[in-house]
């Protein structure tokens, strides 16, 4: 099987580890083991259970205390709907290994997580690109996907809030896509590694597992949990699909870590006081990022309902990559290119780091754009 190169990641891996100021980090600031110990307000008992905990296999689905954990994330689902995995990515990649094969239709947005076109063309489907535009915020054209869905389309793959954009489609909106699969009795795939951080309320979009009866959620410990390092994700979706699902776990991961099981439970025991820092972070950080683009002329987006990132258009004439290579040679910022998500003359930001870093990182993207200016 050959596979396009992950263009995102293959970026990410060049220059993450020795850029000076990371505005690609999708993560909500990352959490210390201390900092969560100190969240969860019971450190010494943690430390007690992770002192016994045995370094063997755990629960191959994941820990029942965990996929209970998860469904509690969801209003119409237990823990037998929940399958524990390595990362959102690998809860997608799953996902598409199970359910799409040669010749299937399947109909993606795009800009998204390149997992959601790439997979299912390199197993020989026929992949529709649903595109995203700026003119209309982000938001897909719901009209445009009724017309690509047909009677032989396999799977309809979303990503919602949207990365790159931090576009976020309301439930009106997810529960239409979910009339249009259920026209052709599709799959939908929605990727909401970002749940849980939208600019209005408590956070939560509702999920479309919630909604469709062959609604599939993707999530993961990484971004508004702020625990990447757990490497730690899940699938929502109906039992008959997951045990599906399972049969092609067992040829990749057989369980996840039993210390990561251990302190994703812990972080979702207190999933109110981690997501109310995310909140605060997110939040305050893009009032940031608005105050400079609002700022400047040269530079514009669409400011994002929900997520950590941004897509941000530039007026310079050079490409992306061209763009965020020089930026970083003479600045140390790290942008990551749009054209690494199929959209020139952009750059992707993540603004939920450090706040410090945001705004020293912005104010040396501000000369170099005016450097630019003078060429």
């Amino acid at each position: 099987m050959k596979i396009r190169e992950f263009e995102v990641e293959r970026w990410m891996n060049d220059y993450e580890e020795t850029c000076r100021y990371n505005l690609a980090e999708t993560c909500v600031r990352s959490l210390t083991t201390g900092e969560l110990l100190a969240l969860s307000g019971r450190r010494e008992d943690v430390l007690a259970e992770l002192g016994a905990t045995p370094l063997t296999y755990g629960p191959i689905p994941g820990s029942q205390r965990l996929r209970g954990l998860v469904a509690g994330l969801y209003t119409a689902q237990g823990p037998d709907n929940v399958l524990i995995t390595h990362g959102a990515i690998g809860a997608n990649a799953l996902v598409h290994a199970t359910l799409v094969e040669p010749g299937d239709h399947v109909v993606a947005v795009v800009p998204t997580y390149q997992q959601h076109y790439s997979i299912p063309d390199s197993y020989g489907a026929r992949v529709d690109h649903l595109p995203l535009r700026e003119e209309t915020g982000w938001l897909p054209d719901l009209t445009e996907l009724d017309r690509l869905v047909t009677p032989d389309t396999k799977l309809i793959a979303v990503n919602n809030p949207n990365n790159p954009t931090g576009a976020l489609i309301d439930e009106a909106g997810l529960t239409r896509i979910a009339e249009i699969a259920d026209r052709a009795g599709a799959w939908v795939l929605c990727d909401e590694v970002y749940r849980g951080v939208d600019r209005a309320g408590d956070g939560f979009t509702t999920s479309m597992a919630d909604l469709y009866e062959r609604g599939i959620s993707t999530g993961s410990m990484s971004k508004p949990y702020s625990l990447a390092g757990l490497r730690l994700g899940w699938i929502v979706g109906p039992t008959g699909l997951l045990a599906d699902v399972a049969t092609h776990r067992d040829y990749t991961t057989i369980s996840v870590g039993r210390i990561d099981d251990l302190l994703a439970c812990v972080a979702l025991e207190n999933k109110d006081a981690i997501l109310a820092r995310s909140r605060h972070i997110t939040r305050t950080n893009l009032a940031v990022l608005d105050e400079w683009i609002t700022g400047r002329g040269d530079i514009s987006y669409v400011r994002p309902a929900s997520g950590t990132t941004a897509l941000l258009r530039y007026d310079a004439p050079i490409g992306s990559y061209d763009f965020c290579t020089r930026l970083l040679q003479q600045t140390g910022v790290m942008f990551t290119p749009g054209a690494a998500f199929g959209i020139e003359h952009t750059v992707r930001i993540g603004f939920a780091d450090d706040i410090q870093i945001l705004r020293t990182g912005l104010h040396l993207v501000g000369q170099f754009l005016d450097q630019l200016a003078q060429e």
